[in-house]
């Protein structure tokens, strides 16, 4: 059995695959000081409940974003599972990176890239909208061109209560009917998710000239059904991308161990 990790800034998804098929998977918050000993409790827990047994784990492959924990897993697989970590990075994707430095690109990213060329094979724009929004560009030839970032609308809801003293926290769960909003609410929910959408739109519009192609726009993480119904630009949502990523670099990573 495969255990995957995609450690985000703000939460962090378990997986666990039986070869091919995903059959269970968890998010949990992220914790920077999580030592390896509450790593293990929590996923021993999460398999009791499943019914399975760490030492059925063959494999634990992670993305991970926060520095800071890579110490508390490594250690966690070396003295609970038995094995040594897998990492995303550069080394480990076997995608033409055409960055200036390609080491600067986060391991999701480089995930989320490689599934989804996996899947389609054709020019691909995938948008993650997590902790931070990204843009993500694959060339039809599968390489890695560049991308752009931005603030997750999180972050831009959070920066607009703490600043403005007289709005009221809102949840961006449903979507108001107009964008002239009638109450403060609806002015608010209309400025961040119209408004937030525009965004995604005008930078994938803007992407697609300089691409030069047509490119097949993919959304993924936390809030991407929400903006694949208000936008005009996001043909499809996957919300198992990264997973489905790890899971494949895994396999890779297993086969070129025994053809070594």
């Amino acid at each position: 059995m495969l255990l995957v990790l995609d450690v985000g800034n703000t939460h962090t998804v378990v997986g666990l695959y039986d070869n091919n098929r995903l059959v269970h998977d968890w998010r949990i918050h992220t914790e920077a000081r999580l030592t390896d000993d509450e790593l293990n409790l929590m996923v021993s827990r999460f398999f009791r409940q499943a019914g399975i047994d760490t030492s059925q784990v063959d494999q634990t492959i992670v993305s991970c974003v926060v520095p800071a924990l890579s110490g508390a897993i490594a250690s966690f697989c070396k003295k609970y599972l038995g094995h040594e970590t897998d990492w995303i990075n550069v080394n480990t994707v076997d995608m033409p990176i055409l960055m200036n430095n390609p080491a600067e690109v986060g391991a999701d990213r480089l995930v989320n890239a490689v599934a989804a060329y996996e899947k389609h094979h054709c020019s691909l724009i995938i948008i993650d909208l997590g902790t931070a929004t990204t843009f993500d560009c694959i060339s039809e030839n599968g390489e890695y061109l560049g991308g752009a970032i931005s603030p997750g609308i999180g972050i831009s809801a959070e920066a607009l209560f703490t600043k403005a003293a007289k709005l009221p926290r809102v949840e961006l769960t449903d979507v108001p009917e107009k964008a002239i909003g009638k109450e403060t609410i609806a002015c608010m929910k209309s400025g961040l998710l119209y408004g937030y959408t525009d965004m995604i739109d005008g930078m994938v519009r803007r992407i697609k000239r300089e691409m030069g192609t047509n490119p097949k726009v993919i959304a993924t993480g936390g809030l991407s059904s929400i903006f694949h119904r208000l936008s005009e630009t996001i043909e499809t949502v996957d919300p198992g991308l990264t997973l489905e990523g790890l899971r494949i670099l895994a396999m890779r990573i297993a086969a070129k161990r025994i053809n070594s």
